[in-house]
């Protein structure tokens, strides 16, 4: 009898073990799966809002002019003669630009904060300290998430050559044009050098790079766009509105 009755304690007590690991793995699961709506669908919320506020804030600093007609039916991309107006590298953590990309949509803009840490990828796209600002001769160099805080550079691999770019700062806009793409390791840090992946030669030309994590939710190598400086214009001449135009198979 008293066999039976220890028998039947070690077995309330593997039971409740089992339901006790049990209601710890459901509870682990629900968390697990709260973290991650929080990384994917939170993050973007929050991240929008705090980015739209900032191009707003940006805006006002700015002698803000409409674009304006084109003096032609095409431009032609060719750099331009107007001098760019002297900027002032920014603290980090600043931000200092606004970037418009007519293939991710009419209304995509995103701020460029000074510095790649993740404070400032957090906040919108981040320029590579050291690197060219933009419009300079060399390597205007930025990185931006793909997933989570906003995701600025979620479609990069949608740019295909000849999109436009457009940098806005106070005093211009800059206008780079893709030239084309490579998926690279985390390593080949030479794709921000001041010419793109050649590490030590001497910049002629003014150049964009956007780097960003590939594949989506992974880490584990770059995609990386370059693009040539085509033209700047200054603010109080405007911004030709077909440097805006949104092209076919655009993903905003």
């Amino acid at each position: 009898m008293r066999r039976a009755r220890d028998e039947d304690s070690r077995v309330r007590a593997l039971r409740w073990v089992v339901g006790t690991i049990g209601e710890l793995l459901i509870t682990f699961g629900l968390l697990l799966l709260l973290f991650v709506a929080w990384q994917l669908w939170w993050t973007d919320v929050t991240a929008n809002r705090e980015q739209a506020v900032a191009i707003q804030a940006l805006e006002r600093g700015f002698t803000h002019d409409a674009y304006l007609p084109d003096p032609s039916p095409t431009p032609e991309p060719e750099a331009t003669a107007i001098p760019l107006a002297t900027l002032k590298i920014p603290p980090v953590g600043q931000a200092f630009a606004i970037v418009r990309i007519p293939r991710f949509g009419a209304d995509y803009a995103r701020p460029v904060l000074q510095g790649t840490e993740h404070d400032m990828l957090g906040k919108g796209v981040g320029h590579y300290v050291g690197t060219a600002l933009p419009g300079q001769i060399g390597n205007f160099a930025t990185a931006g998430h793909r997933t989570t805080y906003g995701k600025p550079y979620a479609d990069i691999d949608q740019l295909r050559p000849g999109d436009f770019i457009v940098i806005e700062t106070k005093a211009n806009y800059i206008v780079y044009a893709v030239q084309r793409h490579v998926i690279v390791t985390p390593d080949h840090v030479d794709v921000i050098a001041p010419v793109p992946q050649r590490p030590g030669a001497t910049p002629t030309e003014a150049w964009m790079t956007m780097t960003a994590c590939h594949p989506k939710f992974s880490a584990e190598k770059r995609y990386v766009v370059f693009s040539k400086l085509v033209r700047i214009f200054t603010r109080a001449d405007g911004l030709p509105a077909s440097f805006m135009a949104v092209p076919a198979g655009a993903v905003g």
